[in-house]
């Protein structure tokens, strides 16, 4: 399954996704914006790194993209449980701008 995210304004296109359980997205990130953006897909520990973090680039790891002014980026992730999960960009200040968004993760139909 492909999500394409696009970012204008420092918005994300997408602000939530809903998946069954065990499903693997890839996620295509389209930067519109003349400033680089980063887009990072997880449960609540991976948020707490990076929101306390510095990266200002993320190396190819599921889940995580870094995507340049006017560039696109990709990143795959499997949802494997139940829940909901966070993306966002944690970049300085974008966050708080409301760069944000979930995926619902719902049970499998052979559950």
């Amino acid at each position: 399954m492909t999500v394409t995210v696009d970012i204008h304004y420092s918005k994300f296109s997408v602000s939530a996704v809903t998946v069954r359980e065990g499903t693997t997205v890839r996620f295509l990130v389209r930067n519109h914006d003349p400033i680089a953006h980063e887009f990072v897909v997880g449960d609540r520990q991976v948020h707490l790194r990076h929101q306390r973090g510095s990266e200002r680039a993320h190396p190819p790891v599921p889940g995580e993209v870094s995507v340049a002014a006017d560039d696109v980026g990709e990143t795959f992730y499997r949802f494997d449980d139940v829940g909901r999960f966070e993306y966002a960009c944690h970049l300085p200040g974008h966050y708080a701008f409301g760069m944000q968004g979930w995926v619902t993760v719902e049970p499998s139909v052979t559950r």
